[in-house]
């Protein structure tokens, strides 16, 4: 189980993790070399004082904010926000349809289990 995980995050990491930095990268905003130290430490910051109030904090969620924040203290039209929406509404749906796919293979397991 442990290993058919860890396939299934390097699998998903080699198909679609590349869109994932292009997004963060160039599609949020254009950034410039100072623009993403000052993401990544505020994206640090974040993260810590998440884990310092014992928080659950989403490293991808924490990135993304801290570029539009970026993007939008150069100039707030410089922040293409339809992009951002977007991603703010995969977050949202992603979580009950993560938990609806887990309890149907769960299900499925449970069936298989039992015969």
């Amino acid at each position: 189980m442990v290993l058919s995980a860890h396939a299934a995050i390097g699998l998903g990491t080699l198909s679609g993790g590349w869109r994932i930095v292009k997004t963060m990268g160039q599609k949020i905003t254009k950034l410039e070399p100072i623009d993403g130290v000052c993401a990544e430490t505020s994206a640090a910051f974040s993260i810590f004082l998440g884990h310092a109030f014992r928080d659950p904090v989403s490293t991808t969620h924490v990135i993304t904010g801290s570029i539009s924040g970026v993007g939008s203290a150069n100039r707030f039209l410089a922040v293409r926000w339809g992009v951002t929406v977007r991603i703010v509404w995969a977050w949202i749906l992603t979580i009950p349809a993560a938990a609806i796919l887990a309890g149907l293979i769960y299900s499925l397991c449970r069936m298989i289990g039992s015969t």
